[in-house]
């Protein structure tokens, strides 16, 4: 493990603008340090001399001026490098999480398919939170060890030559106990973030699934798995803290051990009269600060290991070689949906060929079990699954595929927030729109009403109409003339079912071409095209006797 990983540089403006900002306070407090310790000499020098003299000197209380500033200038730059850590933190980890969802953007759905999403929003969650510990101990501690070090080191060699290379042989002790606590630790972290990530994944999974398990009586069998993944995490938490503090005390007793061949020295020196006590008094009360730094970053270290390997995660995903899938070029003018020898390839079954023509006021039915491939057929129209054959899909010219399309999902995929912030994906909703789309999905809830992530407060039918709204409400304000729904009523009773059916007529009726994946009876039923896609991938097109020319 690197102790700062170059890729963060590079990436984060605010990083590296927090790196020099710490080295210059970094050189403010070991400036401080050393005034501090040549106050002190000079106070004790003096006053000795003052017991000897039966006076007070005159340089006494210049010396204790000089001491009281150093520590107020000592803690004031203390201060301003926890509050640019703080800071930096929170810009970093918003820099960092803007770049990777806008990257997972430019890649779509197919690169994140191959990824655990609860592991990716897990990562960017909690994992980057981590990044805390690793902007405000252990970047500061780090910038402050290059920079205190070497010039400690020179103070005590000017004060003291013998001290200065006796401490400059022992310092590479305490890097050594690092490397090899470093070593014993890396695993240990890098199970610990796993662990985090199954975590995140268990839960999630459990909670985006929990009416298909309460329907069949499994949901207390997850209180048993998420119970042991915790306990899994626990026991590492606690075997990662155990590690921490038997690294600290090895540290510690490293530090202890070398100061006080430093302390034996002066001494032996002092006795015989070869050192002065000034000189004695300045070398014995910086030599601890001469070890303390890298002995903290050392500590730091080890505390700042979840955020370490968060970071890592997130610029491992960010140097992903894996190309961006092309942008779609606008589109010829079209005023019909056409579909060309599409066959969408999957690993249990290849599906298509499709080949199909459907008119402004056409609704085209998908029809088939479920797992059959609908949604990967809407995947392949929406241009979001790599396919063979073409998809025309209509609209003016110039204009690009998605913005000639309306999607609803079969997860309705709702986020915290109000009803209308929902339906419209904003956080100003215009009031008159989100009533009239939710008015067309028969849902007469409050568009104020708050809504939990995931849905939670809404029945499964509530949350599956406030999903068509939406797409209600991108269709009356962008007039996108192809609205393509996955199961849009799978969750909902007959007048629902019969509401929404009544919706989508009319929108066929303005002149858009619907396509709906559904395997309902009264959905099939209001088709004017039916494909029936089997399960073996064969596909079947059908012309109802409502069908438009």
């Amino acid at each position: 493990m690197k102790p700062l990983d170059p890729r963060l540089l590079r990436l984060s403006r605010t990083a590296r603008g927090f790196i020099v900002a710490a080295a210059g306070t970094g050189v403010l407090r070991t400036l401080a340090t050393i005034a501090i310790a040549w106050g002190i000499a000079a106070a004790v020098t003096l006053g000795v001399d003052a017991v000897h003299d039966g006076s007070v000197p005159a340089a006494f209380t210049p010396a204790l001026a000089l001491l009281g500033g150093a520590f107020v200038v000592r803690a004031v730059a203390a201060w301003a490098t926890d509050d640019l850590a703080a800071r930096a933190a929170v810009k970093v980890k918003s820099e960092l999480r803007a770049t990777v969802l806008a990257r997972a953007a430019e890649r779509g759905p197919s690169w994140l398919a191959d990824r655990s999403s609860a592991g990716f929003a897990t990562t960017l969650g909690p994992g980057l939170d981590a990044l805390d510990a690793y902007f405000g101990r252990y970047l500061p501690q780090l910038a402050l060890t290059a920079i205190a070090t070497p010039m400690l080191l020179v103070a005590i060699g000017l004060g003291d030559l013998t001290s200065g290379i006796v401490i400059l042989c022992a310092l590479p002790v305490i890097p050594v106990f690092m490397i090899l606590i470093g070593l014993a630790t890396q695993a240990l972290q890098r199970k610990q973030s796993d662990a985090l990530a199954k975590l995140g994944g268990a839960f999630t999974e459990a909670v985006e699934g929990l009416a298909t398990l309460k329907v069949f009586g499994r949901a207390r069998r997850q209180v048993g798995r998420i119970g042991a993944v915790t306990d899994e995490y626990r026991k590492g938490t606690l075997g990662v803290l155990r590690l921490s503090f038997v690294s600290g005390f090895a540290l510690e007793l490293a530090a202890s051990l070398s100061v006080a061949l430093v302390a034996v020295s002066i001494g032996i020196r002092l006795v015989d009269g070869s050192l002065g006590l000034g000189a004695a008094m300045f070398v014995l009360v910086l030599a601890p600060e001469a070890f303390a730094p890298i002995r903290q970053v050392g500590a730091d270290f080890h505390a700042a290991q979840d955020g370490v390997e968060a970071s890592t995660a997130v610029l491992d995903v960010l140097d992903d070689t894996t190309p961006a899938p092309a942008r779609p070029a606008p589109a010829p003018a079209s005023t019909d949906l056409v579909l060309q020898g599409l066959t969408v390839r999957r690993p249990d079954v290849v599906i298509g060929p499709l080949d199909l023509r459907a008119g402004p006021g056409t609704i085209v039915v998908l029809a088939g079990p479920s797992g059959s491939g609908k949604s990967s057929l809407i995947a392949a129209i929406r241009g979001v699954l790599a396919h063979d054959g073409t998809v025309t899909a209509p609209g003016p010219a110039g204009s690009t595929p998605a913005e000639r399309t309306t999607w609803a999902d079969q997860r309705p995929r709702l986020v915290r927030g109000t009803i209308a912030e929902n339906v419209a994906l904003s956080a100003t909703p215009d009031d008159t729109d989100v009533r009239t789309a939710l008015g067309a999905a028969g849902l007469g809830l409050d568009p104020g009403l708050q809504v939990g992530s995931g849905g939670s407060g809404l029945s499964g039918g509530q949350a599956q109409r406030v999903a068509v709204a939406r797409a209600l409400h991108r269709v009356q304000r962008e007039a996108t003339p192809l609205v393509l729904l996955d199961e849009p009523t799978s969750a909902l009773d007959a007048d629902a079912e019969a509401h929404v059916v009544a919706t989508l007529r009319r929108l066929a009726a303005d002149g858009a071409v619907v396509v709906v994946a559904s395997h309902r009876p009264a959905v099939v039923a209001a088709g004017d095209v039916r494909v029936d896609v089997r399960s073996g991938g064969s596909v079947t097109v059908t012309q109802t006797s409502g069908a438009r020319a």
